[in-house]
């Protein structure tokens, strides 16, 4: 009987005719090429993948081992969280934050103009009028961990900004050495 299927030939017990020499080679280079997509790839991902994560981890526990401040400005998020806003102009900007269980802290430092500390003051909530000459407002821990010293040449000022949970507490140091350009120095606290 013949249909639309072609008839086998050889049945399933019989022996099959040799496999001449590059039909070998071809299916051997096949399985050689499966092994290597199956397996290869995946491991070679695999390993970039682990240095990548490896030179991600040493990157951010050197970026928070760091102690001190880090030229840049604070992220928006800060700027936010902590109501920080640091003025247009203003340059020389330095960041740290530290967080624990009882007290969140970022540290910002930057350079201005007259009218920079006026519109950074008044966006804070204070006037200029409330810095008070040789008031050092930032204390020792709080320098300690910055590395801030407010004993060189120049005539400083500073004011507590204190505000009602969950808003942030500002203490505010400004060195007015450099005439037009004062420097200033801020911690903001907030209680999480």
């Amino acid at each position: 009987m013949t249909g639309p299927f072609p008839q086998q030939v050889g049945s399933p017990g019989e022996p099959r005719p040799p496999e001449d020499r590059l039909h070998r080679i071809r299916r051997r280079a096949l399985t050689l090429l499966t092994i290597v997509l199956l397996i290869g790839i995946p491991a070679g991902y695999l390993v970039i993948s682990a240095n990548q994560s490896r030179a991600s981890g040493k990157d951010k526990e050197a970026k928070y081992s760091a102690t001190g401040l880090t030229y840049g400005w604070p992220s928006k998020l800060q700027r936010r969280l902590y109501q920080v806003p640091v003025p247009h102009p203003a340059w020389w900007v330095a960041t740290y934050e530290t967080n624990n269980w009882k007290t969140s802290r970022l540290y910002v430092e930057f350079e201005t103009t007259d009218a920079g500390l006026r519109a950074f003051l008044t966006s804070l909530g204070v006037q200029q009028s409330d810095l008070k000459r040789d008031d050092i407002t930032i204390g020792e821990r709080d320098r300690d961990v910055t590395g801030w010293t407010f004993d060189g040449p120049g005539t400083w000022s500073g004011l507590v900004h204190e505000q009602e949970n969950p808003a942030p507490t500002h203490d505010v140091v400004v060195n007015h050495d450099k005439p037009g350009y004062p420097r200033v120095y801020l911690v903001s606290r907030t209680v999480p």
